[in-house]
C-alpha cells in the first residue's frame, strides 16, 4: 500500500493503492472510485457495484435484489427504454449485470471512446430508474423462465435444498433468485421501496479499469456521479448470524428421472478469514484435476462420472460442498462414506509437499487468467469488495503462497466435522 505522488483530485480523497489499482472517495456523497491503468489496447471496463445482494432480502420479498437488477435495463428519463443499452451495444460495448448474495453490478466493457457516455448513464440509473408496474409484469416472464430452468436441473436443485437446510436464520438459506412465491406476487411499489435503500452513491463502488488517463477520468466521474446525493438515512445492514449448528443435517429430494447426486456440506467461515486460503488448497487436492484425491477413488474406480467442489468465500460464514454425480447402480450412503473417509485422511495425516505445491501452481494460474484483461481485473476486483475488501483476490496469490501442509490439516479438522454437515441426496426415480 502506497500513497500517490500526486494530491487528490478536487472533491476527492485518496484512500489506498495496491496493485496498480488506486482508491478514491467523492466527498460529496461517499462514493468509492476504483482506478487502474491498463494501455495495452483501447478498451476500458466500467462496473459499479452495489453493495446489496440476496444477503440484503427477507421472507416476503427474497429475489428483489434480482428483479431489480432486471428492471434497472428498463431506463430513466434521460434514457427511455432500452435506448439505455442499445446506445452502448449498438457502439461495440459488451453490457450486462449480475446478482449475487452480497452484491449486485452492472457493467460495460467498451472502446475508449464511448466511455462517457456510459459513465453518464451508470450515474443516471443509479437514482432516476424509471421502471412501473407494466415494466415488472413484461420482466416476470423472463424472470420465471430463469427461475424454471433452475427448477428442471437436479443440480441447482438439490443446491438450494442443501443451502436451506443448512442454514436456519440467515439470508443465505434462499437463492439469489428467491422463492416462487415471493418472486410472483412482489410488486413494482416494493421493488421501488428496495431501489429506494440501497441504490445511493454511498453505497456502491465506480471501477474503471483500462486504456485511461486517472485525472481524465476522475474529473468525468465527479461531473456526473457527483451530482447526485448520498443517502439521507444510513443503508440498513443486515446483522442476523447463523447460530451454531450443533449435529449433522439431511436432506432428500426425490424426481422421474436417472440422475442420482449426493452433496457433502460443511460450513466454513467469512471470505476475510485467514483459514480461507487454506481451505482453497484443500479444495484443490480434493478435486483439482484427475489426479486430486476424489477423483482418483470415486471417477476413476467407476463410482461417479463428475465430482467437484463448490468453495466460494462470501462476506459471511459460507459452504464448503463436495457433490458427486453417481454412477448407476452406485448407492449415496457408499459414495458419502468414501468422501468423509478421504476428509479424515486428511485430517489425520494432512497432504504431501507434492499435493501442496500443485495446488498452490494450478491456483496461482486459475488467478492469474482472471485478472487477465480490463473485463477479468474489474470482476475479482467486483468479487473482492461483495467479500468487504476489494484488493483480496489481487492479494490472493501472495496469501496462497503461505499456507503450510499443516495450515491445511488443521483447517480440515477445524471445519469438516460432522456437526457442522449438511447432506443433501437427490435420487433419480426410474418408476
Amino acid at each position: 500500500m502506497k500513497k500517490p505522488k500526486n494530491k487528490a483530485p478536487k472533491g476527492y480523497k485518496f484512500i489506498k493503492s495496491e496493485h496498480g489499482v488506486e482508491e478514491y472517495r467523492l466527498v460529496s456523497n461517499g462514493l468509492r472510485v476504483l482506478i487502474k491503468e491498463l494501455h495495452f489496447a483501447p478498451i476500458v471496463t466500467l462496473n459499479v457495484t452495489y453493495h446489496v445482494g440476496s444477503r440484503n432480502e427477507a421472507l416476503g420479498h427474497t429475489g428483489a435484489t434480482h428483479f431489480l437488477e432486471h428492471l434497472l435495463f428498463k431506463g430513466t428519463k434521460k434514457y427511455p427504454g432500452k435506448r439505455l443499452t442499445h446506445i452502448l451495444e449498438g457502439s461495440g460495448a459488451r453490457v450486462n449485470a449480475t446478482t449475487w448474495f452480497d452484491r449486485t453490478n452492472y457493467y460495460e466493457t467498451m472502446p475508449l471512446e464511448i466511455l462517457p457516455k456510459a459513465i453518464d448513464i451508470e450515474a443516471d440509473r443509479m437514482r432516476n430508474a424509471a421502471f412501473t408496474e407494466y415494466d415488472k409484469k413484461m420482466e416476470m416472464k423472463v424472470v420465471r423462465n430463469e427461475f424454471e430452468s433452475g427448477e428442471n436441473n437436479p443440480l441447482e436443485i438439490l443446491d438450494k435444498d442443501i443451502w436451506a437446510t443448512a442454514y436456519r436464520v440467515h439470508p443465505y438459506q434462499y437463492s439469489t433468485i428467491g422463492l416462487r412465491e415471493d418472486v410472483e406476487n412482489v410488486s413494482a411499489e416494493k421493488l421501488r421501496e428496495f431501489y429506494d435503500k440501497f441504490y445511493w452513491p454511498n453505497n456502491a463502488t465506480v471501477t474503471v479499469i483500462g486504456d485511461v488517463r486517472k485525472k481524465e477520468i476522475l474529473k468525468m466521474i465527479k461531473d456526473k456521479f457527483g451530482k447526485l446525493p448520498k443517502s439521507k438515512r444510513a443503508i440498513p445492514e443486515m446483522k442476523t448470524k447463523e447460530p451454531k449448528q450443533e449435529g449433522a443435517r439431511k436432506t432428500i429430494i426425490k424426481r422421474k428421472g436417472e440422475t442420482n447426486i449426493i452433496g457433502i456440506a460443511h460450513k466454513i467461515p467469512e471470505g476475510l478469514h485467514h483459514d480461507t486460503y487454506a481451505i482453497g488448497i484443500l479444495s484443490e487436492v480434493l478435486t483439482g484435476g484427475k489426479s486430486s484425491r476424489l477423483h482418483r477413488v470415486l471417477v476413476d474406480k467407476g463410482l461417479a462420472s463428475e465430482v467437484s467442489i463448490f468453495n466460494y468465500p462470501f462476506h459471511d460464514e459460507s459452504l464448503f460442498i463436495t457433490y458427486a454425480y453417481l454412477t448407476p447402480n452406485t448407492s449415496h450412503q457408499a459414495v458419502g462414506r468414501i468422501v468423509l473417509e478421504e476428509y479424515e485422511k486428511i485430517k489425520k495425516d494432512g497432504i504431501s509437499e507434492k499435493e501442496l505445491a500443485k495446488a498452490k501452481e494450478r491456483l496461482k494460474t486459475d488467478r492469474a487468467f482472471m485478472e487477465d484483461g480490463s473485463y477479468a481485473t474489474a470482476s475479482v476486483i467486483n468479487e473482492g469488495l461483495a467479500l468487504g475488501d476489494w484488493a483480496f483476490y489481487l492479494n490472493f496469490g501472495k496469501e496462497i503462497a503461505r499456507v503450510s501442509k499443516e495450515n491445511v490439516r488443521a483447517a480440515a479438522g477445524k471445519y469438516l466435522c460432522d456437526d457442522k454437515s449438511t447432506t443433501g441426496c437427490f435420487i433419480g426415480l426410474t418408476k
